[in-house]
């Protein structure tokens, strides 16, 4: 069976979902990360630390689903605007 991914990056945290081919989540995995304020009203994370939140959550959620990452078929991502 082949599955879809789905990365999402925000600002907060990182999630990585995967569903089957009906749609039902069989597999999902949230990391958060640290804000970096460095004045009022801004905002700054760090790139390692934004990568290193993103293999977290693709590991926890293809855990979960006890599947590979060659059984996904795709994958989608969303994040910061």
């Amino acid at each position: 069976m082949r599955y879809i991914g789905s990365l999402d990056q925000g600002t907060s945290s990182t999630r990585f979902m995967i569903f089957d081919h009906g749609g039902k989540v069989v597999g999902q995995h949230q990391v958060e990360h640290r804000q970096i304020l460095p004045q009022a009203g801004w905002v700054e994370h760090d790139a390692n630390e934004i990568w290193e939140r993103t293999q977290e959550s693709i590991v926890g959620a293809l855990k979960q689903a006890d599947i590979l990452g060659s059984d996904l078929a795709g994958i989608g991502i969303t994040n910061q605007r």
